[in-house]
């Protein structure tokens, strides 16, 4: 059984799937930005639950971006990853850092679900799509951490094997030889962050494409709630 999941996973997901996921996320960008670029931010339910909301966005979005700097740092400078992880401590302290990113992005994400799932004024605004994308991120975020505990070598096997993998995916020349014979779990875990990548154009997920750098240059808003003043009969405030 595992024989077979795993073929099955190399023979499509590695080779074939990338290609459908890059193109369908590709064409799900420029009709967006061509025909609906103001819908490109999330729709916030913060308005209408934020106690649940911070303790969900907050962590989740810091630890998944720190796992996605460290991927991006593997894919991009595999060299300084590789170096850096010659050293035992050095591979202990990363490996640190990236579940301790990693486990603050599932606690986010299992607020989320649950703030979801019972706060009765968000389930009208909830959809089936949410609930895939939660399911697919979640399912990204678990099998990293599964990956971390059961192979702490993780990392320097992505900059050793996984960046030659997703070269030649860019280059048009997939050469699965490096990642055909990872753990199942890996394999998984690859084929999984695809189906992801496909999704982003279609979701909520969308926002990742329009990065707000401006606010990180403007002046703080604040805001000032003031009820009305009840009118007195006769129409004397």
């Amino acid at each position: 059984m595992i024989e077979w999941m795993s073929a099955l996973l190399v023979n499509f997901g590695l080779m074939g799937l990338p290609y459908a996921s890059l193109a369908i996320a590709v064409v799900g960008v420029v009709h967006r930005f061509r025909n609906h670029g103001s819908s490109l931010s999330t729709s916030s339910t913060q308005f209408l639950e934020n106690d649940r909301h911070f303790w969900s966005v907050v962590p989740f979005h810091y630890g998944i971006l720190v796992v996605l700097a460290i991927h991006l740092v593997c894919w991009g400078l595999p060299w300084i990853v590789l170096w850096w992880t010659a050293s035992g401590l050095r591979l202990i302290l990363l490996e640190i850092v990236a579940v301790t990113a990693g486990v603050t992005a599932l606690v986010g994400l299992v607020v989320g679900v649950h703030r979801r799932w019972t706060v009765s004024v968000l389930g009208p605004v909830t959809g089936a799509v949410d609930w895939l994308v939660l399911a697919v991120v979640g399912v990204q975020v678990v099998t990293g951490l599964l990956i971390a505990v059961a192979h702490p070598w993780g990392t320097p096997w992505l900059a050793a094997a996984g960046a030659p993998y997703l070269r030649s995916i860019l280059l048009l020349d997939p050469d699965v030889g490096s990642v055909a014979n990872a753990p199942l779990l890996i394999q998984l875990h690859i084929v999984n962050g695809f189906v992801l990548v496909g999704l982003i154009p279609y979701t909520k997920l969308s926002h990742m494409l329009v990065l707000p750098f401006a606010y990180l240059r403007r002046a703080p808003l604040t805001f000032r709630w003031r009820e009305r003043r009840k009118e007195r009969p006769g129409g004397v405030a």
